[in-house]
């Protein structure tokens, strides 16, 4: 669904991704890990277009490398950024309203859906997104991508600074959205999370990819995982 091939991006003189390959099949959950300036955000954000990219970027066999974020998200991409960004003046409601692309009816999520995934946000239905906690804001700014009814999303550290069992209740969410055929490109910090739950793994350092594999191989690869994952 997603392929990647030798991307490189840059902020001003700084190469920050250095020709990274990888692929994102249709339904599964594929994590990028590595430690903080890896390049995992940018990755993503070179994906979405809010980066420049040198390099080839297909989704369902067409490029997309070098459009702007609109168009990318009109491909069927979302993208669920670390800072959130809901919109804290507006109702949990009118934020998941606004998550619609204009003109585009029937998709596979409606807001009763919404709310079935995360009944919490029946009960806040009406509450301004601002009073909600963190990991209230997290699912709404989940649900919100997928009220855009897309065919993969990326996932920015959706689990940074949660509770622990706000943490399950995301991770909880993500394996039921892949369940519902939507593929998942996630960044996340927790290694646990990341094998629990992916399919395949990539792990970056440096701005190249540096390991490729199933959660069971990373698992067994003890070398990797302390030079490029462990503090």
């Amino acid at each position: 669904m997603l392929e990647i091939e030798n991307l490189h991006a840059y902020y001003g003189k700084s190469h920050i991704l250095q020709g990274i390959s990888f692929r994102v099949g249709k339904g599964e959950i594929v994590s990028l890990l590595g430690r903080n300036g890896a390049g995992r955000s940018t990755t993503i954000k070179t994906i979405m277009g809010e980066v420049h990219p040198h390099g080839v970027i297909r989704f369902k066999d067409e490029r997309i490398d070098g459009l702007p974020p609109h168009r990318v998200a009109h491909k069927g991409i979302g993208y669920v950024p670390e800072n959130r960004d809901i919109f804290p003046g507006l109702t949990v409601r009118e934020n998941l309203a606004l998550g619609v692309k204009s003109g585009k009816r029937d998709g596979r999520w409606s807001m009763e859906d919404m709310f079935n995934l995360f009944p919490v946000l029946r009960e806040r239905i009406d509450a301004p997104g601002g009073v909600l906690s963190g990991g209230e804001q997290q699912m709404l700014t989940i649900c919100r991508t997928l009220m855009g009814d897309p065919e993969l999303i990326m996932v920015d550290e959706p689990t940074e600074g949660l509770a622990p069992k706000m943490v399950e209740l995301v991770r909880g969410l993500l394996e039921r959205i892949a369940a519902r055929g939507v593929s998942i490109l996630l960044v996340e910090q927790k290694l646990t999370i990341a094998l629990d739950i992916s399919h395949r793994l990539y792990v970056m350092g440096h701005g190249h990819i540096v390991f490729e594999g199933t959660p069971q191989d990373l698992r067994a690869n003890h070398a990797v995982r302390k030079e490029w994952l462990e503090v």
